[in-house]
């Protein structure tokens, strides 16, 4: 399956600054997939190993970091030549030996000809503490679940795509409303990982979906008894109570629905371990809608949000048949979904910082303010088609309208534009908040 980060593996490759790569991401969203794809079409081979269970490894990362031994050693181990750019090195599962991590500085440092790209599922959580991570050393990207454009394509609806991604195509979009909230619905079903969205292209059996959702659900669920320490009970009801937190009206995570009398610096390091590890989302609540938004990010009040919504429906435990059938899943769980849809396709274009804004004195909430180079887009998510913004109005038009800033609603209506803000279709958020970043 074509995913578009490897647009960006292909400028990294051709840089002239290159550095040793690490691919972040959490566990199956496709990392060792797209890596190994891109190192057997742009070179000539690939030295392939993993981390995992590999005492061979360990051994040889664990001595001085010299990288011609490193090199023989890494040759050996493989069976293959490893040639100056014409080799692409993928160690993957890095996170099992830190020592690799920290012998990157040395391939950065000693033989920046080597082609080396580093892939593990919880890189954000590595323990470093016996060795020091190679900060200024690597280039890095992050890997994310599929987004609405790319299970298009998946699907074979790539033209779909490209009328979503074309600024000049908003009439023929609208024409074809239908079809894409129909695909909209599979997508909120199978989500994005690649692992549920081939067997749901191969076998169209939503059962075996589900149960690849629970599958991979279990496995991060045994990632955090694992990693997190001292910390795993915490996280694990964070975890599980995301759904219930995204049901309620406020969307605001509150502690006192995991334990009573639960505090927010109790709880802290919890989250802090599952959003590194890329399972949950982290979305501030601001103090003020200004350019930086990190600036004004509140530290304790905030939203938490799943990596992915076909996640999110199987830990709701969601019968297949409420989300693929008719318009359920859009009107009711209180926009759960939909929330969690629009901040998981935000999460997937890079430079973008999302935060949300409301009052204390006030009902008045903006669902995101989205940071995308520099534009300032206040958003509004709406899961069905009545569409009353009268909170968005009031910002754009009262509360900020010295900023001049331009309201924009993602809703199951087409594109409309009216004099404070466009209505873009739910179906679009991706291209279109991937166009704006583009713009200067």
């Amino acid at each position: 399956m074509k995913r578009q980060i490897y647009t960006q593996l292909l400028k990294w490759k051709e840089s002239r600054h290159r550095k040793p790569l690490m691919l972040y991401g959490a566990r199956q969203v496709g990392k060792t997939y797209t890596l190994k794809e891109f190192a057997r079409n742009e070179f000539d081979n690939m030295v392939y190993i993993n981390c995992y269970k590999n005492p061979a490894m360990q051994t040889l990362f664990a001595e001085d970091k010299d990288i011609k031994r490193i090199l023989l050693g890494l040759s050996a181990l493989s069976g293959q030549t490893i040639s100056p750019h014409k080799t692409c090195i993928f160690i993957d599962e890095v996170q099992e030996i830190p020592d690799v991590v920290a012998a990157l500085k040395y391939f950065c440092e000693d033989a920046p000809e080597y082609v080396v790209v580093a892939a593990g599922s919880l890189l954000g959580v590595m323990n470093m503490e016996s060795t020091s991570f190679p900060t200024g050393k690597v280039d890095i990207m992050h890997m994310f679940p599929m987004n609405f454009s790319e299970f298009l394509e998946a699907l074979g609806e790539k033209p779909l795509a490209d009328l979503l991604a074309d600024d000049q195509q908003h009439g023929t979009v609208n024409s074809l409303l239908p079809r894409y909230v129909e695909l909209l619905r599979q997508y909120y079903f199978a989500g994005g990982m690649p692992e549920a969205v081939m067997e749901f292209i191969e076998s169209r059996t939503p059962e075996r979906v589900r149960k690849i959702q629970l599958d991979i659900l279990a496995a991060y669920d045994a990632d955090i008894a694992k990693h997190a320490g001292a910390d795993t009970i915490k996280a694990r009801l964070i975890f599980e109570s995301i759904p219930s937190q995204l049901a309620k009206e406020n969307k605001k995570f509150i502690f006192g629905a995991l334990k009573k009398g639960a505090r927010a610096a109790e709880y802290e390091n919890a989250i802090q371990w599952l959003s590194d590890a890329g399972l949950v989302y982290k979305v501030p609540r601001l103090s003020k809608v200004a350019i930086p938004l990190k600036f004004y990010m509140e530290k304790d009040v905030f939203k938490l949000f799943l990596l992915d919504v076909g996640l999110l429906g199987a830990m709701a435990q969601i019968p297949p048949s409420a989300m693929l059938i008719g318009n359920n899943v859009f009107s009711d769980y209180k926009g759960a979904f939909t929330e969690n849809y629009t901040l998981t396709q935000i999460t997937c274009i890079p430079d973008c910082l999302t935060g949300y804004y409301s009052k204390d004195n006030s009902t008045m909430e903006i669902d995101f303010i989205v940071q995308c180079g520099s534009h300032l887009l206040p958003i509004e998510v709406k899961a069905e088609e009545n569409v009353k913004s009268k909170s968005l109005r009031q910002f754009v038009t009262v509360d900020a309208n010295d900023a001049g800033l331009r309201g924009m609603r993602f809703s199951m209506k087409g594109y409309i534009s009216q004099d404070w803000m466009d209505n873009i279709p739910l179906f679009a958020v991706y291209q279109t908040l991937e166009n704006i970043s583009k713009q200067q």
